[in-house]
């Protein structure tokens, strides 16, 4: 089996989360900044939970975008390594794009996500990824109902889901806590 490593940009994105990841073999890295001082508790017992599997990498300079230095620093590191393992960095900063986007034209699978959530392993099938995705991008103008849900999903499948499918999509979100619902209202984790 493939190695796989999240690397995570705790300055930019602070995972309440970590959990979906739970019995997923997977190498957990959070990059806490120099200034930091501190980290939730619900992070830190999920990753002393994942043992050797999961630890934290603190910088101790204080600059611009030198926890983003020490990311594709252990990134290349690790790709030097596991040429063949795969690679996940939580960050909404989309400065990592171009680094990904040069890693993978070297075969290295390589990817970026603002959410532990869109990079659940194994991988989805194309409808959920695509709804991920889908949210992810939307920010604030995500849809506060099911029924707006399901039809932004319908659309972005030019209408042809049926509305089994609809709720199917809607259910794996659900069940992999991507949102929760209540009275038909909809939720963001």
């Amino acid at each position: 089996m493939k190695t796989r490593y999240v690397l995570i940009d705790h300055e930019n994105v602070q995972p309440k989360d970590l959990a979906l990841l739970d019995g997923q073999p997977v190498h957990v890295i959070v990059f806490l900044g120099a200034n930091q001082k501190w980290i939730s508790a619900e992070l830190a017992i999920a990753l002393q939970a994942r043992g050797q599997n999961g630890r934290y990498e603190r910088i101790t300079a204080s600059a611009s975008n030198a926890l983003d230095f020490h990311i594709a620093f252990y990134l290349g590191e690790l790709a030097t390594k596991e040429p063949s393992a795969s690679f996940h960095v939580i960050s909404k900063d989309g400065g990592y794009d171009p680094l990904l986007e040069h890693l993978r034209s070297r075969n290295i699978d390589a990817k970026r996500s603002a959410t532990l959530a869109s990079l659940l392993l194994p991988p989805a099938d194309d409808t959920v990824a695509d709804a991920i995705a889908y949210l992810d991008a939307a920010g604030t103008a995500r849809p506060r109902r099911t029924t707006t849900l399901g039809n932004a999903i319908n659309n972005r499948h030019g209408k042809k889901l049926q509305p089994g499918e609809i709720e199917r999509v809607i259910a794996e979100l659900v069940r992999r806590r991507v949102i929760t619902v209540t009275d038909g209202k909809v939720a963001y984790t």
